[in-house]
């Protein structure tokens, strides 16, 4: 689990709560179709967050944080 000190923090912007949710997305025009960009969310921002990305077609995948680093996901 992370310390304090290496806290992973929401992505969303002027958000400092810690992250519980891993948001994954890939922009086709831009990335190769096996390519996983990652957005940090709490449970205040999930939602927000995973419309954006959705509303443009990146939204691929939203995992619990932990679940994520347990599958040692990059």
């Amino acid at each position: 689990m992370n310390s304090p000190e290496n806290a992973v923090i929401c992505s969303a912007k002027g958000c400092r709560a810690a992250a519980v949710w891993v948001l994954a997305w890939n922009n086709p025009k831009l990335h190769t179709p096996d390519r996983r960009k990652t957005w940090l969310a709490c449970d205040e921002h999930r939602e927000h967050l995973s419309n954006f990305l959705a509303l443009r077609g990146f939204l691929k995948d939203v995992v619990a944080l932990e679940e994520w680093e347990e599958r040692g996901a990059p």
